[in-house]
């Protein structure tokens, strides 16, 4: 009777501990699952999304981040993409930027179309400073070479943006414009106050002020010097 019985896979479940390994077995089981990490080997699943808490900050992010991605080639993005960063974490970040690795990024594209490595540039939507986005997964995202890290905490409507000096976070400040500008990314430049405010239109036009610098150029010819 036993050698007839099918053994089941069991479900993730929030504060599952799991190896890499067994995390994907299950998620891969799971489809209607959106969201899922692996974060220090303890699973973390997302609620319901909500407009105004992310859904809307998302949404914007990304039409930022894709306007500066398709006028830089040899860049790439992804949106709520998972991430192999080692045997104990595998986040799916909100937002990221990658540099190829034909051209010197840190990450790569698997077999089985995952990203493996780190980005070079992550950005998540955070309910509010408690969440374990500015908690493990900051250490984590460090530890394993994320460049520069972007966390917008809702709640507060605060917006960090992280950059990776000699193994700890610093955070960059807003220039006497309110603007940032990456590090890695020449011409990748945000009005901070407009994006807290809600003001696209101003984001991407100070964007497109970015896009057109000479350091950007430079950065698009590095990476297709042909």
């Amino acid at each position: 009777m036993s050698a007839n019985l099918t053994i089941q896979l069991p479900p993730l479940e929030n504060g599952d501990r799991l190896t890499r390994h067994e995390f994907e077995r299950r998620y891969e089981k799971m489809p209607h699952v959106k969201k899922a990490e692996l974060i220090e080997g303890i699973v973390y699943m997302a609620s319901p999304v909500r407009i105004t808490y992310h859904g809307r900050p998302h949404a914007q992010v990304m039409a930022w981040l894709t306007a500066y991605w398709v006028a830089t080639p040899g860049v790439d993005m992804g949106d709520n993409t998972t991430v192999r960063l080692d045997l104990d974490n595998e986040p799916q970040p909100d937002a990221l930027l990658r540099i190829e690795p034909e051209v010197g990024g840190n990450s790569r594209i698997s077999d089985d179309d995952y990203i493996e490595g780190a980005p070079e540039l992550v950005v998540e939507i955070a309910a509010s400073s408690a969440s374990y986005d500015l908690n493990d997964k900051l250490n984590v995202y460090r530890r394993n070479g994320v460049q520069e890290y972007i966390v917008w905490q809702i709640y507060e409507n605060r917006l960090d943006w992280l950059s990776l000096q000699e193994g700890r976070y610093i955070a960059l400040e807003p220039d006497e414009m309110g603007i940032i500008r990456s590090q890695v990314f020449p011409g990748l430049w945000l009005a901070v106050n407009e994006l807290r405010e809600g003001n696209l239109n101003e984001v991407l036009a100070v964007l497109q002020q970015g896009l057109q610098t000479v350091e950007h150029q430079e950065f698009v010819a590095r990476l297709h010097p042909n």
